[in-house]
């Protein structure tokens, strides 16, 4: 072989070799690419979940807004005008019933009833005048004295003047009850609420001076659905949330006609004096039945979808793992924590319970906490 050949042939060679090197540094650093890979590949994300259990008979609590008022509230006033000679009470006094809170000026009523006294005894004395004249023309006839027409007369004369007394004695009657009524007394035990008018001022019939409420039985006034109406048992208690606290009352009575406005029943519950205030307004807890089958949330495990689309990201197994795929469902009722829903999950399976916004479709991950079933 000449030195040429020889020469093209070692050439060849190093090419060779060259070339077997470089696919062998290309396989162990795509070997060592497949390995550092396989080792970053990030572990499955620990979640919280939750195990939809469907439920048939489930309800919510709901609640109504009612007022604390009193059973018995009246403006007082006086049935006939006058000028008011004393207001006795004030606001915030507690009175009994019958006690006196005003009177009026009497000097004209009592002059009035001295008189009508005078009229009355006039028409007594009148009268027994007449019935000894009476007598006495009776006794003529028997002896021949006098007609029976004569006696007839005097007969009737005796009782127009009996007539005549009754009459002067109802209307000194009248005016004492005129008397009795210059004095305002309080109908039944409470609290004086307003005063309005002060001595002096003249009063005009039926004009409110006091405002008196009941102090010793209070109630409550609650709208409610014909159909929650319908379900009160009556002297049972039920739950109403005040400032103060929760308070129990009981149920007394319902109305059982629909307002044309609100279209709710008024129904009326008795609660103790001293829980809360009148004018108070206060709420009525009352479960109310879901008639939709359904499982609850909380409202953590809800993500917005598509065109007002809500869903809820399902965990399915994955070899050892799971991934989350998301279902869509429909809200059938939202509390303040959780919400009643229903859709494309199975009785049992788990569910994203929070931490939605760092989590993708597909993601693997792993049950960390099975919390509690929003109750």
């Amino acid at each position: 072989m000449s030195g040429t050949g020889r020469r093209l042939g070692a050439r060849t060679s190093v090419a060779l070799a060259a070339i077997g090197v470089a696919i062998l540094v290309f396989g162990v650093s795509a070997l060592r690419a497949e390995a550092t890979l396989q080792v970053s590949a990030p572990p499955p994300l620990p979640v919280a979940v939750i195990e939809a259990e469907y439920a048939s008979n489930a309800s919510i609590e709901e609640f109504f807004p009612g007022l604390v008022a009193a059973r018995r509230q009246s403006s007082l006033g006086f049935e006939r005008g006058g000028r008011i000679d004393a207001i006795r009470v004030d606001v915030g006094d507690q009175v009994r019933a019958g006690d006196v809170l005003a009177v009026l000026d009497t000097r004209a009523v009592t002059a009035q009833i001295a008189a009508a006294d005078a009229q009355t005894a006039e028409a007594v004395a009148q009268t027994a005048l007449a019935a000894e004249t009476e007598a006495r023309q009776a006794q003529l006839l028997e002896r021949g004295h006098v007609s029976q027409q004569r006696l007839d007369e005097v007969r009737t004369s005796t009782r127009a003047a009996r007539a005549r007394q009754n009459a002067a004695a109802a209307a000194a009657d009248a005016i004492r009850v005129q008397l009795d009524l210059a004095q305002m007394t309080a109908p039944f035990d409470g609290v004086v609420t307003a005063r309005l008018a002060d001595e002096g001022t003249i009063a005009a019939p039926g004009q409110p001076l006091l405002e008196l409420i009941e102090s010793g039985s209070l109630e409550i006034r609650v709208g409610l659905p014909p159909v929650l109406a319908a379900s009160l048992s009556a002297d049972r208690h039920y739950r109403f949330l005040a400032d103060s606290g929760p308070i129990n009352a009981r149920f007394r009575a319902s109305t059982g006609v629909v307002d044309q406005h609100s279209r709710t029943v008024t129904v009326l519950f008795d609660i103790d004096p001293g829980a809360v205030a009148v004018g108070q307004v206060v709420r009525l807890a009352m479960a109310t039945p879901i008639t939709a089958d359904g499982f609850w949330v909380p409202t953590s495990a809800l993500a917005e979808g598509r065109r007002g689309l809500w869903t809820v990201y399902v965990l399915n197994p994955d070899e050892s793992d799971y991934r989350l795929e998301a279902r869509v469902v429909e809200t059938v009722r939202i509390e303040a924590d959780r919400v009643f829903v229903r859709g494309a999950v199975t009785d049992g399976e788990l569910v994203l319970a929070s931490g939605i916004q760092r989590i993708t479709p597909g993601l693997r991950v792993t049950p960390a906490v099975l919390e509690a079933r929003a109750q």
